[in-house]
């Protein structure tokens, strides 16, 4: 049975290693995937999904718009899909979630959705919330604060290093832009809440 999944952490936990290590798996098995990466994160290449630790994998991407049921059906009119794996999620519209768990329902493909929780301010990426909300199995990934407990927020710095409070919700960076932090080391690099 079909289900739609959602892997969720914070900044540099392995999401997108963990996708296409599933991936991976899938496909030395002799099954087909489909890789789906935000067509405005382009960090690691246009249409392509990156690991901080070097790895990537091609992949077709989505963007704000796309109808996600008619591109999977248009998927798999082209051949058997196993499983759809589609990284960055937090920056799907709540919308093309509903569109993402009619695919799984409908026709019976497996989505796992692998992204952001929260951003830098503490708030629930839209697409994350939807996520949260429909996903028949939800799993944590884990990365560690510097203090060794487990980091559940992101602060965003500036050139200097100082904590960000204010500004857009998406702002594509990496390690030079965002660090993870537990709640406690986050509420004081921004000033308690």
């Amino acid at each position: 049975m079909a289900k739609l999944y959602f892997h969720f952490s914070t900044m540099n936990a392995g999401k997108s290693t963990l996708l296409m290590q599933a991936s991976h798996n899938y496909r030395e098995r002799g099954m087909q995937t489909y890789l789906l990466t935000a067509q405005h994160d382009n960090r690691a290449g246009e249409g392509r999904i990156g690991s901080r630790i070097g790895i990537g994998v091609e992949a077709d991407t989505y963007a704000p718009g796309d109808d996600m049921f008619e591109k999977l059906q248009a998927r798999l009119a082209e051949g058997p899909v196993a499983c759809v794996f589609l990284d960055e999620a937090q920056f799907l519209e709540p919308d093309q979630v509903w569109q993402l768990a009619r695919a799984v329902d409908d026709l019976n493909v497996p989505v796992m959705c692998y992204g952001l929780r929260v951003d830098f301010r503490g708030e629930l990426f839209p697409g994350s919330a939807t996520l949260l909300a429909l996903a028949d199995e939800m799993r944590e990934a884990r990365t560690i604060c510097h203090c060794g407990k487990k980091a559940t927020m992101v602060v965003r710095q500036d050139a200097d290093g100082n904590a960000l409070k204010d500004g857009a919700q998406v702002q594509i960076g990496g390690n030079e832009t965002y660090v993870s932090l537990c709640r406690k080391h986050w509420r004081e690099a921004v000033g308690d809440r």
